[in-house]
């Protein structure tokens, strides 16, 4: 094993019993800087005995709903590295021909890859690690989400577990004609993929973000849902463009995604082009341009504009998988909400009907926060 330097050179792994025995066939060398951390470092000493030969066989597995206690290595294992912080932990363990590499992530799932000499060994370390560590589905309300953002340095992408509702017990949050379509799009499978950009647009308050995050649940077993939380970045920067299209370590090379950009207004209305530059243009060639070739990727907007308001290079056919408008309840469907709360009808329903915010805010009782003198500005919810 190499030692590391403190200065940006090339160090080299060698064989670690020090009898100065020849190098291997396939030669590993590794440049660390200060700008490594002791994850990368169990990262790049995971890699070492399968690219010098020594353990070339490989297998990995992906666990959601990890269990605390799991420790995710056989027992008779011993750790050679480990490290934690607020948002991962990582072992790196070894038995007799083989390693492994187990990574945790705060939102409950984990990474575990193991090296090893002989394939049956490989698999037979992977069950031992894997054994038991999954809580069983029970009445799990959760998904797990990526969350990407630029930091000073490069791209980071952290890992949670949020609630997310059953589309079925939310439905009549939302009109008659919305919900049909939206039950359209939770039944949608792999095979029905066509367009890959999902819309949802509509104003403030009408339940987008929420179905997007029930969403994230119906397609939990063959999408995994990122959110970018600065999307203008995302498409001002080329490289941060490319990280978050080739996706995280650890992701199953199988499994589609799901990027989710919220209140992109700027970035898709009609003056976009002039505006934004080149961001558009990124944003396209990600959903079907060259960038976009190859890759299990799809996209979901939301935005405030209203439709005719948007580029038609966004909404143009075969671009997009779905383009629902999220509206208002019709009187009828508020009063029935209402009803269905066990709530008081109040002050009559405005004859534009009711958005989903303004209905929780009946039932639960509006709070607001105002001025001595202006009271007049409305505080909205964000759904």
């Amino acid at each position: 094993m190499g030692a590391v330097s403190s200065r940006n050179e090339q160090i080299e792994l060698v064989d670690a019993t020090g009898r100065g025995e020849p190098d291997p066939p396939f030669p590993w060398a590794a440049a660390i800087d200060s700008t490594y951390s002791t994850r990368d470092a169990i990262d790049a000493l995971a890699l070492a005995p399968f690219l010098r030969g020594d353990q070339p066989f490989a297998r990995q597995a992906h666990l959601d709903r990890v269990r605390p206690d799991a420790p995710l290595r056989p027992a008779d294992s011993r750790i050679v590295r480990s490290v934690a912080d607020d948002d991962s932990s990582a072992v790196l363990a070894a038995g007799d021909g083989w390693s492994l590499r187990a990574v945790r992530w705060a939102g409950g799932s984990a990474t575990i890859e193991v090296t090893a000499a002989r394939d049956e060994l490989a698999v037979a370390v992977l069950a031992a690690a894997t054994a038991g560590a999954v809580q069983p589905p029970g009445a799990d309300t959760t998904v797990e989400m990526g969350f990407w953002h630029m930091d000073s340095r490069r791209p980071l992408r952290r890992r949670r577990r949020i609630t997310a509702p059953d589309w079925p017990q939310i439905r009549g949050n939302y009109a008659a004609g919305v919900a049909a379509s939206l039950d359209r799009l939770m039944a949608l499978e792999v095979a029905d993929i066509r367009g890959r950009l999902v819309l949802l647009h509509g104003e403030p308050g009408t339940g987008k973000t929420t179905a997007l995050r029930a969403l994230a649940r119906a397609w939990a077993p063959w999408c995994q849902v990122d959110c970018v939380v600065d999307p203008e970045e995302l498409f001002s920067n080329p490289g941060y463009l490319m990280e978050v299209a080739a996706g995280a370590d650890g992701d199953d090379a199988g499994r589609w995604r799901l990027l989710v950009l919220e209140d992109c207004d700027e970035l898709i209305r009609g003056e976009a082009k002039e505006a934004a530059g080149q961001k558009l243009s990124r944003l396209l060639n990600l959903t079907d341009g060259m960038l976009g070739q190859g890759r299990n990727v799809l996209i979901a907007i939301t935005t405030n504009e209203d439709l005719s308001r948007l580029h038609p290079a966004v909404v143009r056919p075969g671009r997009c998988l779905a383009q629902i408008e999220v509206g208002r309840l019709s009187v009828v469907e508020a009063v029935d909400w209402l009803a269905g709360q066990d709530c008081p009808a109040g002050d009559p329903i405005d004859a534009r009907g009711a958005t989903l915010a303004e209905l929780v805010a009946r039932r639960d009782g509006e709070i607001m926060i105002a001025s001595a003198d202006d009271r007049s500005t409305s505080v909205g919810m964000y759904l």
